[in-house]
């Protein structure tokens, strides 16, 4: 593929719709997902992890529907899972018996997942795990029958449109509330300022609405089509702010960040690499005496019905 995003977004597609199961056969959980700074990597979702916990909207899950009481535990299926970090983040709010159901194109990712998330909900109660490799881009109302919750994290953004209305229509036929967080909004402010700054942003905004299997992307548009696909069936919709904040703190996350923003500006206008080099340059000599600062826009996303 020619860029990572582009590699994230078409492992999506993949899969076999089996349950996920370990197999020595996919090499050492270190190793899942390849090197250390692609969108698979353990490594890089770790490194990530910390900042996605501070932004997601809290707000957003005191405003969840109530889950069933008594009759079995609520089912929340998790799309696009990754390391697990979203359940690791929400099991623990949410009261009473879960079961998660994590979706995502890497069995590795699958394992660790299944392996981390937490055993208790937030009253005590107990939560099970089981893992699926799916193609998530094809879900229907029928894979998403009989869940309480769908979840997601930093997905929205990797889809076109006419997969967030599928995904949206499923999840409004089979019933399902859906809490979609973490969703790019092309908004970046950095500090101190650069004059290469808006170029770049821009340029990386281009790159995410790129066209991939023939669709374009929705990029920092995903947050605004998906909230209005959802209404236009009927859903309510809350939408709140999730940025990152990065700071001295948060210098190696900010760093990794960096090098992947340039790349991708760099991969949509191939003039700009000279200058990206020294602008590249200058930002991580920042990051690392712990001068920048960062504020990247995502916003979450809680979609209701009734």
């Amino acid at each position: 593929m020619s860029s990572r995003a582009e590699e994230r977004h078409e492992a999506l597609r993949r899969g076999d719709g089996m349950t996920g199961q370990h197999d020595e056969r996919t090499g050492r959980r270190e190793d899942v997902g390849g090197e250390d700074d692609s969108p698979y990597s353990l490594a890089w979702l770790g490194l990530r992890e910390p900042a996605d916990a501070r932004a997601r909207s809290a707000e957003l899950v005191e405003a969840l529907p109530a889950l069933p009481p008594g009759g079995g535990p609520a089912v929340i299926r998790d799309l696009g899972c990754g390391s697990g970090s979203m359940g690791r983040w929400l099991a623990g709010r949410l009261p009473g018996p879960q079961h998660w159901v994590l979706y995502d194109r890497e069995a590795g990712l699958l394992d660790h997942a299944r392996d981390h998330l937490p055993r208790t909900a937030a009253d005590g109660s107990p939560v099970s795990v089981t893992t699926r490799e799916c193609d998530l881009t094809k879900l229907t109302a029928d894979d998403l029958a009989g869940a309480s919750l769908v979840t997601a994290s930093a997905l929205l953004d990797l889809l076109s449109l006419a997969e967030v209305e599928r995904l949206v229509t499923a999840c409004v036929d089979a019933g399902c509330p859906a809490l979609l967080t973490l969703s790019v909004l092309g908004e970046v402010e950095l500090s101190p300022a650069d004059p290469l700054d808006a170029e770049i942003g821009t340029a990386f905004d281009a790159h995410q609405r790129r066209s991939s299997g023939g669709q374009p992307l929705l990029g920092p548009d995903a947050v605004q089509a998906t909230a209005e696909a959802f209404r236009r069936l009927g859903a309510t919709v809350l939408v709140r702010p999730s940025p990152w904040r990065l700071g001295p703190a948060e210098a190696e996350l900010t760093a990794r960040w960096l090098r992947g923003w340039v790349a991708a500006a760099v991969e949509q206008r191939p003039e700009l690499a000279g200058p990206a080099a020294g602008y590249l340059e200058r930002r991580l000599a920042a990051a690392t005496a712990g001068e920048l600062r960062a504020v990247v826009g995502h916003a979450d996303l809680l979609a209701t019905y009734g």
